[in-house]
């Protein structure tokens, strides 16, 4: 038995050597991907941000991480081995570290990176061919660190180059071809540096470039014209919060393409004639914040796509007549907070596209050289075609603090020792009499678009001559009009009086004219003469306040919705006319606005249909009047409605969801009533029957001491008995019991003795008697 164990054991002895060997081959267990303090829960995404690390960690096996973040750490330096394994990495962000300095060979690995992230560090410079080896680097971020100076090989090799940052550095200038080595970026943020000249060739190659921030620095001016000449494809340049101080001519003419030009909080005093030439198709120009105290006639001929001008925070105290005559294309124009008194009449009469005029902060003079400017902001906004302008008096004393619109124009006296006689040359644009204007323009209708197209028995369409702004204020200027005509006698033809020049040239107040308190044709909302006791209103906020009421819709369908709205009886001065309305309706979370007003002609009925709605929107409904061609400018908020337009399935006469609600309310109201009532009834029932199944039993019935106790053949009976009648027992013995017994027993088999049973005799009637 022996010699075969051994044999056996001497078989095995080599596969054994062998496997030992083997096992002192094979390589190390791989440690895991993740380096302890990281997470890597999601794929290919190494986040190691916010950890504390003060090195870059190391991944066992970093062969499939594309992005790596290492953000919110106190690394101080990279060396070449940090990233030279991660060979297919795409994203490393490292910023928010206090990293002081690159290794030039730190990036030479990473063939596949596309964008690198270095902001919020403590980098001082980037040496020389750092960023080389990065060909297909697309966006790079060295913002907010402390570098002062770049050299024209610091970003060489990033052909691929997109977006580039370098605001929030210490730059004091830029130098020839520093950018050159970028041919295809689009974005180049400079800005927050404390550069102060630009030379120039800076910009040489940047063929691509479409954004350019220089704002946030300390130019004092631009040296060479041709500084911008290379970006022939810039659309936005910001070079505002500078100290520039004056623009020469043609500075901007290579660049065909600009859309955006910011020179705002800046020092600018000048403006050369030609400054903005080559800016064809400029939309927006910033220029507030300066120290502009006039503009250049014909500055801003050249930009004729302008859509957008500010102009606020400056020092202008006059304007050229023809200073925007070649914006046709302006929607916003901004004038406040400058030294303005006032404005020729005919300084937006080209502006047909102007919706948005802000004229506040402003020294305005409220005298005759504001007529013209009175009754253009009349005209605009009783056509819709201008957001609410406020133009508040400083002057005279007599009016300082009240607005124009509110002001009649007998109170826009000339000035002390002046006079108006030249209105017609200060302000061509003023209406001319009604019977002075041109053949081809009396009465020509407008057309409202479809939109806002108002579709009503008394509400057109097309707005005639019944429906222009300032009817009343030509009448009031040239006209006189005379005694109410009889009815269905038509207008009555106006006669001449004495001009409101002649009337304004004296100290007198005009004289009050002839006719009627209020005009010859009486609509529904403006009432005859016969209604003597109506109140008169001639202030349009009081009218919405105090005569418009109950405000209401309805016939709501896909596509319209009727509107009506009452008026309370009134008056209103002959001067004034008759008072007209309009409507505001906007939907509710439009990301484009449209124009909002639509207006009613004047005696039409209080109500319009407004048609060409959106199925299935919220919409916004106000209505307010117009009196003298004046709108009161606080917004209606009193008189609006809300409401929603049918769906496409919806019609007009569909259930009523009102109804329907209530219904559903009634009937979930009655079944929780039955409940209740099935649940009282079932507790009531439980508590008859517990009364009836445990009725309580007198104690006496069941343990009467009446009733002899018949038990153990002992002859009790006889004993008890004795206590009916209240005669002594014969021969009973009683026992002393406890005041808790309610059960008696005979006693005699518990007696100890006889003298305990002569002892208590006289206890036991006591203990049983009823």
């Amino acid at each position: 038995m022996e010699a075969p164990r051994r044999l056996g054991l001497m078989l095995l002895l080599p596969w054994v050597l062998c496997g030992y060997f083997s096992l002192l081959l094979l390589p190390p267990a791989v440690e895991p991907m993740c380096p302890e303090p990281c997470d890597c829960q999601q794929q290919q995404h190494l986040l190691c941000t916010n950890r504390g690390l003060r090195v870059v960690p190391k991944a066992a096996d970093p062969q499939g991480i594309l992005t790596y973040s290492l953000g919110g750490n106190f690394i101080a330096n990279i060396s070449a081995f940090d990233f030279h394994r991660l060979a297919v990495l795409q994203r490393l962000d490292l910023q928010y570290n206090r990293i002081r300095w690159l290794h030039p060979k730190a990036f030479e690995r990473l063939v596949l990176l596309e964008e690198l992230y270095l902001g919020n560090n403590r980098l001082v410079a980037l040496a020389p061919g750092t960023l080389r080896s990065l060909a297909k680097l697309r966006i790079l971020y060295v913002n907010a660190n402390e570098i002062s100076r770049l050299s024209s090989t610091t970003f060489t090799g990033l052909g691929s180059l997109v977006k580039l940052r370098l605001d929030g550095n210490v730059l004091g200038s830029l130098g020839e071809a520093t950018f050159s080595g970028l041919p295809n970026l689009l974005y180049l943020h400079l800005e927050s540096n404390h550069i102060r000249w630009l030379s120039r060739g800076t910009f040489v190659g940047l063929t691509k470039l479409r954004f350019l921030d220089l704002s946030s620095n300390q130019q004092s001016s631009l040296r060479y014209p041709d500084t911008f000449g290379p970006l022939r494809s810039l659309s936005t340049l910001l070079l505002s919060s500078n100290n520039l101080q004056q623009l020469g001519g043609g500075l901007f003419q290579h660049l065909p393409g600009l859309a955006k030009l910011s020179l705002s909080s800046n020092r600018l005093v000048q403006l050369a004639p030609d400054a903005f030439a080559g800016l064809g198709l400029l939309k927006e120009l910033q220029l507030d914040g300066n120290l502009l105290s006039h503009l250049p006639a014909t500055l801003l001929e050249p930009l004729h796509s302008l859509e957008v001008l500010d102009l606020s925070r400056n020092v202008l105290a006059a304007l050229h007549p023809a200073a925007f005559g070649h914006l046709p294309k302006l929607r916003e124009l901004s004038l406040r907070d400058n030294a303005l008194a006032a404005l020729p009449g005919e300084l937006f009469t080209s502006s047909l596209a102007l919706q948005r005029l802000e004229l506040d902060g402003n020294a305005w003079r409220c005298d005759c050289h504001l007529w013209g400017l009175k009754h253009w902001l009349g005209t605009r906004h009783s056509q819709g075609r201008l957001l609410t302008v406020f133009v508040q008096c400083r002057l005279p004393p007599a009016l300082a603090g009240k607005y124009l619109d509110y002001l009649q124009d007998a109170q826009l006296l000339p000035p002390d020792g002046t006079t108006c006689h030249d209105w017609a040359s200060l302000s061509p644009s003023l209406p001319p009499a009604i019977g002075q204007w041109p053949r081809e323009q009396q009465w020509q209708p407008i057309t409202v678009p479809e939109r806002f197209r108002v579709n009503s028995s008394h509400s057109p369409a097309r707005l005639g001559p019944d429906s222009l702004p300032s009817a009343s204020t030509m009448h009031f200027l040239d006209t006189q009009e005379g005694p109410a005509p009889a009815r269905g006698s038509g207008r009555a033809k106006p006669t001449p009086t004495a001009s409101l020049t002649n009337l304004l040239a004296g100290s007198k107040p005009p004289p009050p004219l002839a006719g009627p308190a209020w005009p010859r044709r009486a609509g529904k909302h403006h009432l005859s003469p016969s209604l003597a006791g109506a109140p008169l209103v001639s202030d349009p906020c009081d009218f919405n306040k105090l005569f418009l009421c109950n405000l209401s819709v309805e016939a709501v369908s896909t596509s319209s919705v009727t509107v009506h709205w009452g008026v309370r009886p009134h008056r209103s001065p002959r001067l004034l006319g008759p008072v007209r309305f309009r409507l505001l309706f906007d939907r509710f979370g439009a990301t484009v606005k449209f124009q909002r007003f639509v207006y009613l002609a004047e005696h039409s009925a209080p109500s319009a249909t407004l048609q060409e709605l959106h199925p299935d929107t919220p919409y916004l409904v106000c209505v307010e009047g117009i009196l003298g061609g004046r709108v009161c400018p606080v917004a209606p908020r009193d008189h609006c409605v809300g409401l929603v337009t049918l769906s496409e399935g919806g019609t007009a006469g569909g259930p009523d969801q009102q109804l329907l609600t209530l219904v559903l309310l009634a009937v979930n109201a009655m079944l929780l009533f039955v409940a209740l009532a099935a649940w009282a009834s079932r507790l009531v029932r439980k508590k008859v029957q517990g009364r009836r199944q445990a009725a309580p039993v007198h104690v006496r019935q069941m343990y009467s001491t009446r009733r002899p106790l018949r038990s153990m053949g002992t002859g009790v009976s006889t004993d008890f008995s004795g206590f009916q009648s209240h005669r002594p027992p014969r021969s009973a013995v009683a026992c002393a019991l406890s005041e808790a017994d309610l059960i008696e027993f005979p006693c005699e088999r518990f007696a100890d003795s006889g003298s305990a049973r002569r002892g208590e005799d006289h206890l036991l009637p006591q203990r049983f008697a009823d």
